[in-house]
């Protein structure tokens, strides 16, 4: 990649990043992450995560920790649904190799090289008895022991240590009112953690980059009432992402509105996934993907952002920050995964039946994809219910895509005289017409 090429996609990342900061992430490590040779690079990238302002709460496995332990020891604790049998004997061990995992998680956390991604980073890091657990008990015959589930997630405690900048870790372990201690499941932490949390975003490591069909194909994107079908397909379901996908599932299902599946061998799977337009993994949205919407007044930046590389080329007429936020009632969005991606204005004349189609603009980063078409027929539907009969626009660089979506050229005295009188003679817009449908 040149200089330019990393230019070019910090650029583009810069949207993402404002869009992220603050924002609460959960990442779920699988004791195997912790244990793969580039686990040093995924905690580098949590702490760039952390130095853009974003909220991390880590929640770590150590499954094959445990069996490393319980193996030297020559101790048995098998497994009946994919649940391990916590007895009295395993159980110091399963504490002996959850703690190590965590330290060990810890320590990679609080490094500082100098010369290093992590050198000044300085980050603390907090983590206490904030899984509240309880037995799993006896099911269809078999007593489970020290085996547990999640009761509760302390909540409050977990958004005090992030309040306080600190980068929070949680381990598979549940503590009880009585003193005991469960071992419950990691993944079942991380998704009653995120939800627990009202978190922006669940995000599971696995060893495969997503999800994969029989045909080999990646699923990029799967909405919660797609996840119901995969669930229930047979080459999904034995597969190593199944049980992340169903963690996905219920943390969407239950408020969380992104879950990214991601491998923890690729290195840089996690930055290409957020910061970039077709990621790496598999996206688990809660709502629609792609979201149009009415603008607020909290848009006008993103608004911004999009017309000002086209004002400074003269294909959009310059508009001042002020004047944007007077108007901003007139603009529409269209957002993806929380980002501004394309807008548009609809401007009203007086009594006219006629209403202007103006700043059309969408992330280069977007086009070619439809967005924009998508867009335009979104604000055809908004002035259809306002009882405008016919859209026009004003163009000098983009008549073809105008002529593509329906417009034919026009005259302009065709237009409102309102709009007539506004015309500025030394751009030489161009006039097009777009009659409207009740379709």
């Amino acid at each position: 990649m040149s200089q330019f090429d990393h230019i070019t996609w910090f650029r583009a990342s810069s949207p993402y990043i404002n869009s992220y900061r603050g924002k609460t992430f959960v990442i779920y490590l699988p004791g195997e992450a912790v244990l793969h040779p580039n686990f040093y690079t995924i905690i580098q990238d949590l702490t760039l995560l952390h130095s853009l302002g974003i909220r991390l709460v880590i929640v770590h496995g150590a499954r094959p920790q445990i069996n490393e332990r319980l193996q030297r020891e020559g101790i048995e604790s098998p497994f009946v649904n994919e649940q391990r049998i916590t007895d009295e004997a395993a159980l110091p061990l399963v504490l002996q190799a959850v703690g190590e995992t965590r330290f060990y998680v810890e320590a990679a956390l609080s490094t500082g090289m100098p010369n290093s991604p992590m050198y000044n980073a300085e980050i603390r890091v907090a983590s206490g008895n904030y899984v509240v657990g309880m037995p799993k008990g006896v099911i269809d015959g078999v007593d489970f022991h020290f085996t547990g589930k999640v009761r509760k997630i302390e909540a409050e405690s977990i958004e005090a240590a992030l309040n306080a900048r600190a980068v929070v870790i949680t381990s598979p372990i549940g503590f009880s009112a009585t003193g005991e201690l469960f071992n419950v499941s990691s993944l079942d932490v991380a998704t009653r953690v995120a939800t627990a949390l009202n978190a922006d975003k669940l995000i599971v490591f696995v060893e495969p980059d997503g999800l994969y069909m029989e045909d080999g194909e990646l699923l990029r994107q799967v909405s919660v009432s797609e996840c119901r079908y995969y669930l229930n397909d047979a080459s999904i379901a034995a597969s190593d992402a199944s049980s992340a996908l169903k963690a996905c599932y219920q943390a969407c299902n239950q408020g969380v509105p992104r879950a990214q599946i991601v491998s923890y061998i690729e290195d840089g799977a996690l930055i290409e996934e957020l910061f970039t337009r077709d990621g790496s993994g598999t996206l688990v949205h809660s709502d629609s993907y792609e979201v149009v919407r009415r603008a607020t007044i909290d848009d006008v930046g993103g608004i911004l952002a999009l017309i000002a590389p086209l004002e400074e080329q003269g294909i959009l007429v310059r508009r001042s920050r002020e004047l944007l936020e007077a108007e901003i009632n007139r603009f529409y969005v269209l957002e993806i995964d929380g980002m501004i991606i394309g807008c548009c204005g609809l401007y009203g004349y007086g009594e006219s039946d006629m209403a202007e189609v103006a700043a059309v603009a969408t992330h280069p980063g977007f086009q070619g994809k439809g967005l924009g078409a998508k867009l335009m027929g979104y604000v055809e539907q908004q002035a259809r219910s306002q009882g405008y009969t016919s859209l026009f626009v004003l163009t000098t660089q983009t008549a073809h895509w105008f002529i593509e979506h329906g417009f034919r050229a026009a005259e302009l005295t065709q237009l409102p005289a309102q709009k007539q009188s506004l015309y500025n003679l030394q751009r030489r817009s161009k006039v097009f017409i777009k009659p409207l449908t009740n379709g």
